[in-house]
């Protein structure tokens, strides 16, 4: 039976705020050490705080002395200034330390959830598959970490600033007192003139900033992308270099990425040019900030209404709390390339979660018009299966057929007319079409493409791949490579190496075909496995699978005549028009 999935559930796969990328980490398992690292930045930035408020008392105890010339204070003060300075400084350190701390937690945290989200019920295959989202890998090895970093520093920055501005607003308030002047023969008093002078300052550069810094949020978005895909492009040459070298492609290669890189080079020059802009904004507005604050206090100081020393205590509470103010402004840039990570991971979350949504519903499998059923049948059957392309194109109708135990199926038919589409059919991987497989729930099926995965590492691990290389016993490896002709590969298995590059494709498709004989299973499918074998070494592998695996079924699609004599059964497929033959 086919489960389907809420009608709702589609739409809430497309809502993914960044409050729902943050809040998981803080309320899962490791929230207690989470909370406890928190709370303990938060109590450091709290006394970075009141150090702040005594260095600014200090400050108008310190120049009133230089004023005065009090010679016998000076020494006490600067003895002052040296706890202070050294208790900031170890603050400091350990702050920051324990930021780094959490914030690659959290990035540890987020790292394995979505590499689970990502591998788990093959979301990865159908998101190439299908194209939903650019660069998985950067997202998940950049942008997560830019993300955990990033909004950490933001919101531990906002609190201190909050807190600051809290703090100082009230000794700028109390220090610079009310301001009283005329107004057309009307007398106003304007009091904590200064706080409020701070908060417009503060206002009209955050609208400027706003106003002229505003499109580098889609432009970073970009910059992310093109980044991403000349680095892909760049590691393809690598990881082809020999297919590359024989078609002498090398002008070829160069010329795409070029332009692949002029891409980059348009949006940096955007990045530049609005940059620039903001660069003007922000220098005016700092260079501003440095004797806007004595501007507004002279009139007072002129009056006589406080010493120089506590000018410069104005001038000091002044700029830190314009600066708290001006938090949106110096974080802006920060704020820019967080709300691009932010959108590109709420895309990539909301493409995984979609196809989680629409795939591995057990027992029944949802794959559009393609049902794939786990049942407890000994036999793997397909009723009605018709396949198509993703745009819905019709490609081709296989008609129905019952792959027992032990039964051997050759499939065959033109080049392109869906042999390998009906592979990935069975295997799950193809949701486009119509009809319903049934396979047994108990079976261990196994699919052996053309060309088979060798992952980096030992050859052991290699051969032993989806196992760990621990599973098999050493012996097992080496009888499985001498039954496919490798005997020479028997005493390299710990050698570690990129053995998609080392080893010959029939050496690949040889390797494949021991790995069969490892993993022992009940239903295998070959897709063109053996293509690059001459026929004695094809004989050899067919030969050795059935002797080895005799009630075990084997479903393969080939081109070569000689290999219909180890199956009993065919599949012939024809492109959509035209009816499929089984005989």
């Amino acid at each position: 039976m086919t489960t389907t999935p809420p009608g709702n559930t589609e739409q809430n796969a497309d809502k993914v705020s960044a409050w729902s990328l943050i809040k998981p980490y803080w309320v899962s398992e490791e929230r207690g050490i989470a909370w406890l690292l928190l709370i303990a930045i938060i109590a450091i930035n709290m006394t970075v705080v009141y150090i702040n408020v005594r260095l600014n008392t200090w400050s108008a105890d310190f120049y009133n002395t230089l004023q005065a010339k009090r010679v016998a204070e000076f020494p006490r003060l600067l003895m002052i200034f040296a706890v202070l300075a050294f208790a900031y400084i170890l603050l400091a350190v350990y702050g920051r330390y324990l930021r780094q701390m959490l914030g690659f937690r959290w990035r540890q945290w987020l790292t394995h959830r979505y590499l689970e989200q990502w591998l788990g019920d093959k979301a990865f295959y159908r998101i190439e598959r299908d194209r939903l989202a650019d660069n998985p890998d950067q997202r998940i090895s950049d942008d997560l970490q830019s993300f955990a970093t990033t909004t950490l520093s933001l919101s531990l920055d906002l609190l201190s600033t909050l807190v600051t501005l809290v703090t100082f607003i009230t000794i700028l308030w109390t220090l610079a007192g009310a301001l009283s002047f005329s107004l057309f023969g009307t007398p106003l008093t304007i009091p904590g003139y200064m706080v409020w002078a701070a908060a417009l300052y503060a206002v009209l550069g955050s609208l400027l900033i706003q106003r002229f810094g505003h499109p580098l949020v889609s432009i970073n978005y970009q910059a992310q992308k093109v980044e991403a895909n000349f680095r892909f492009g760049l590691i393809r040459i690598r990881e082809n270099a020999e297919q590359i070298a024989f078609y002498d492609g090398i002008a070829t290669e160069n010329t795409n990425a070029r332009g692949i890189f002029e891409t980059i080079r348009q949006n940096y020059w955007q990045i530049m040019k609005y940059t620039r802009r903001m660069t003007f904004v922000l220098s005016f507005y700092g260079q501003i900030a440095i004797i806007f604050p004595i501007m507004v206090a002279a009139p007072r100081y002129f009056a006589g209404a406080f010493t120089f020393g506590v000018l410069m205590q104005i001038s000091s509470a002044f700029g830190t709390v314009s600066d708290s103010f001006s938090w949106f402004i110096n974080s802006y840039s920060t704020l820019v390339e967080w709300r691009a990570t932010v959108n590109r991971l709420r895309e990539f979350k909301r493409v995984m979660r979609s196809t989680h949504i629409k795939e591995a519903i057990s027992p029944a499998t949802v794959h559009g018009g393609i049902n794939l059923h786990y049942t407890d049948t000994k036999a793997l059957t397909t009723t009605g299966l018709k396949l198509a392309l993703p745009n819905g194109t019709p490609l081709a109708n296989v008609s129905d057929v019952v792959v027992k135990p032990g039964s051997r199926w050759l499939v065959q038919g033109p080049s392109g007319s869906g042999k390998s589409t009906l592979m990935r059919a069975l295997a799950g991987l193809w949701p486009f079409g119509d009809g319903t497989i049934d396979a047994p729930v108990d079976a261990k099926l196994m699919f052996i493409p053309q060309q088979s995965y060798l992952p980096i590492g030992t050859l052991k691990a290699a051969l032993s791949y989806p196992s760990t290389g621990e599973v098999f016993s050493d012996e097992a490896c080496r009888e499985a490579l001498r039954a496919c002709n490798l005997n020479a590969y028997g005493t390299r298995l710990e050698e570690s190496g990129h053995w998609a590059k080392m080893m010959s494709p029939g050496e690949q498709q040889r390797l494949a075909a021991a790995r069969v004989l490892l993993q022992k299973p009940d239903f295998m499918f070959l897709d063109e496995a053996t293509s690059a074998l001459d026929a004695e070494n094809e004989m050899l592998i067919y030969t050795a699978i059935i002797d080895a695996l005799p009630n075990a079924a084997i479903v393969s699609v080939a081109h070569r005549e000689s290999v219909s004599g180890f199956h009993e059964n065919r599949i012939e497929i024809e492109r959509a028009g035209a009816e499929s033959l089984v005989v």
